[in-house]
Protein backbone atom coordinates (compact mmCIF):
# COMPACT_ATOMS: atom_id res chain seq x y z
CA UNK A 1 0.00 0.00 0.00
CA UNK A 2 1.84 3.06 -1.29
CA UNK A 3 2.42 5.81 1.23
CA UNK A 4 1.32 3.81 4.28
CA UNK A 5 3.60 4.78 7.16
CA UNK A 6 3.58 3.53 10.71
CA UNK A 7 5.71 3.65 13.82
CA UNK A 8 6.37 0.16 15.16
CA UNK A 9 7.92 -1.08 18.39
CA UNK A 10 11.09 -2.99 17.59
CA UNK A 11 14.73 -2.79 16.66
CA UNK A 12 15.99 -2.72 13.10
CA UNK A 13 19.44 -3.64 11.79
CA UNK A 14 20.78 -3.83 8.25
CA UNK A 15 23.45 -5.30 6.04
CA UNK A 16 24.11 -2.61 3.50
CA UNK A 17 20.72 -1.43 2.25
CA UNK A 18 18.68 -4.47 3.37
CA UNK A 19 17.15 -4.61 6.83
CA UNK A 20 15.49 -6.95 9.29
CA UNK A 21 12.99 -5.82 11.92
CA UNK A 22 13.34 -7.49 15.33
CA UNK A 23 10.09 -7.71 17.27
CA UNK A 24 9.37 -9.00 20.75
CA UNK A 25 8.23 -8.12 24.22
CA UNK A 26 10.26 -5.81 26.43
CA UNK A 27 13.27 -7.79 27.63
CA UNK A 28 13.07 -10.29 24.73
CA UNK A 29 16.58 -9.34 23.62
CA UNK A 30 16.01 -7.03 20.64
CA UNK A 31 18.73 -4.53 21.55
CA UNK A 32 21.08 -7.24 22.83
CA UNK A 33 20.79 -9.21 19.59
CA UNK A 34 21.25 -6.00 17.59
CA UNK A 35 24.50 -5.25 19.47
CA UNK A 36 25.87 -8.70 18.69
CA UNK A 37 24.75 -8.36 15.07
CA UNK A 38 26.58 -5.02 14.78
CA UNK A 39 29.79 -6.73 15.93
CA UNK A 40 29.73 -9.25 13.05
CA UNK A 41 32.11 -8.98 10.11
CA UNK A 42 30.96 -7.37 6.90
CA UNK A 43 29.32 -9.60 4.29
CA UNK A 44 30.30 -8.97 0.66
CA UNK A 45 31.28 -5.42 1.54
CA UNK A 46 28.06 -4.68 3.43
CA UNK A 47 28.80 -3.71 7.02
CA UNK A 48 26.15 -4.45 9.66
CA UNK A 49 24.46 -1.27 10.82
CA UNK A 50 21.79 -0.04 13.20
CA UNK A 51 18.71 1.47 11.61
CA UNK A 52 16.71 2.08 14.80
CA UNK A 53 16.29 0.81 18.34
CA UNK A 54 12.98 0.69 20.25
CA UNK A 55 10.88 2.46 17.61
CA UNK A 56 11.10 2.18 13.84
CA UNK A 57 9.38 4.17 11.10
CA UNK A 58 8.20 1.88 8.30
CA UNK A 59 6.89 3.27 5.04
CA UNK A 60 5.48 1.47 2.02
CA UNK A 61 6.79 2.66 -1.33
CA UNK A 62 5.08 2.49 -4.70
CA UNK A 63 7.29 -0.36 -5.93
CA UNK A 64 6.04 -2.70 -3.17
CA UNK A 65 9.09 -2.18 -0.98
CA UNK A 66 9.13 -1.03 2.63
CA UNK A 67 11.69 1.53 3.80
CA UNK A 68 12.70 1.74 7.46
CA UNK A 69 14.26 4.61 9.38
CA UNK A 70 14.70 5.89 12.92
CA UNK A 71 12.62 8.61 14.53
CA UNK A 72 14.86 11.70 14.67
CA UNK A 73 15.09 11.65 18.47
CA UNK A 74 16.37 8.04 18.48
CA UNK A 75 18.69 8.06 15.45
CA UNK A 76 22.02 6.41 16.27
CA UNK A 77 21.01 5.50 19.81
CA UNK A 78 20.72 2.00 21.24
CA UNK A 79 19.91 0.77 24.73
CA UNK A 80 22.73 -1.21 26.27
CA UNK A 81 21.09 -2.78 29.32
CA UNK A 82 23.15 -2.08 32.42
CA UNK A 83 25.29 0.52 30.64
CA UNK A 84 22.79 3.08 29.30
CA UNK A 85 21.72 4.65 26.03
CA UNK A 86 24.75 4.67 23.74
CA UNK A 87 25.49 6.48 20.49
CA UNK A 88 26.53 4.21 17.58
CA UNK A 89 26.93 4.69 13.83
CA UNK A 90 23.65 4.11 12.04
CA UNK A 91 21.99 3.82 8.64
CA UNK A 92 19.69 6.68 7.68
CA UNK A 93 17.31 4.24 5.99
CA UNK A 94 17.19 0.74 4.50
CA UNK A 95 14.80 -1.57 2.68
CA UNK A 96 12.99 -3.99 4.97
CA UNK A 97 13.24 -7.53 3.57
CA UNK A 98 12.61 -9.66 6.69
CA UNK A 99 10.83 -9.60 10.04
CA UNK A 100 12.15 -11.65 12.95
CA UNK A 101 9.96 -12.37 15.97
CA UNK A 102 12.01 -13.15 19.07
CA UNK A 103 10.56 -16.15 20.88
CA UNK A 104 11.30 -18.69 23.58
CA UNK A 105 13.53 -21.55 22.42
CA UNK A 106 10.74 -24.15 22.60
CA UNK A 107 8.55 -22.13 20.22
CA UNK A 108 11.19 -21.80 17.49
CA UNK A 109 10.83 -24.60 14.92
CA UNK A 110 13.91 -26.61 14.06
CA UNK A 111 13.23 -25.78 10.40
CA UNK A 112 11.07 -22.85 9.34
CA UNK A 113 7.95 -23.48 7.28
CA UNK A 114 8.25 -23.35 3.49
CA UNK A 115 7.33 -20.82 2.43
CA UNK A 116 7.98 -18.67 5.49
CA UNK A 117 5.04 -17.23 7.36
CA UNK A 118 4.28 -13.64 6.44
CA UNK A 119 3.32 -10.55 8.37
CA UNK A 120 2.04 -7.24 7.06
CA UNK A 121 4.04 -4.13 7.78
CA UNK A 122 2.69 -0.84 6.39
CA UNK A 123 0.27 -2.97 4.38
CA UNK A 124 3.02 -4.97 2.63
CA UNK A 125 3.45 -8.73 3.25
CA UNK A 126 6.97 -9.62 4.39
CA UNK A 127 8.58 -12.94 5.28
CA UNK A 128 8.70 -13.58 9.02
CA UNK A 129 10.69 -16.07 11.03
CA UNK A 130 11.28 -16.78 14.71
CA UNK A 131 14.59 -16.89 16.56
CA UNK A 132 15.71 -17.04 20.17
CA UNK A 133 17.64 -13.84 20.91
CA UNK A 134 19.96 -15.08 23.64
CA UNK A 135 21.44 -18.12 21.90
CA UNK A 136 25.14 -17.60 21.24
CA UNK A 137 24.57 -18.18 17.52
CA UNK A 138 21.57 -15.84 17.21
CA UNK A 139 23.45 -12.94 15.58
CA UNK A 140 24.97 -15.24 12.96
CA UNK A 141 21.58 -16.90 12.34
CA UNK A 142 20.07 -13.46 11.86
CA UNK A 143 22.81 -12.52 9.39
CA UNK A 144 22.30 -15.74 7.41
CA UNK A 145 18.53 -15.24 7.30
CA UNK A 146 18.94 -11.64 6.17
CA UNK A 147 21.35 -12.69 3.42
CA UNK A 148 18.94 -15.41 2.28
CA UNK A 149 16.05 -12.93 2.20
CA UNK A 150 18.12 -10.35 0.35
CA UNK A 151 19.48 -12.80 -2.22
CA UNK A 152 16.22 -14.06 -3.67
CA UNK A 153 14.00 -11.18 -2.65
CA UNK A 154 11.29 -13.48 -1.35
CA UNK A 155 12.85 -15.92 1.15
CA UNK A 156 10.56 -18.61 -0.09
CA UNK A 157 7.47 -16.47 -0.61
CA UNK A 158 5.51 -17.45 -3.71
Amino acid sequence: MKGARELVHGTCVALGERAVLLRGESGAGKSDLALRFLALESAAGDAPGLVADDQVWVEARGNGSVVVSAPATLAGRIEVRGVGIMQVPHCKEATLVLVCDLSARDSVPRLPPEPLDTTKIAGVPLPCLRLTAFESSAALKLKMALLAAANDGSYGLH
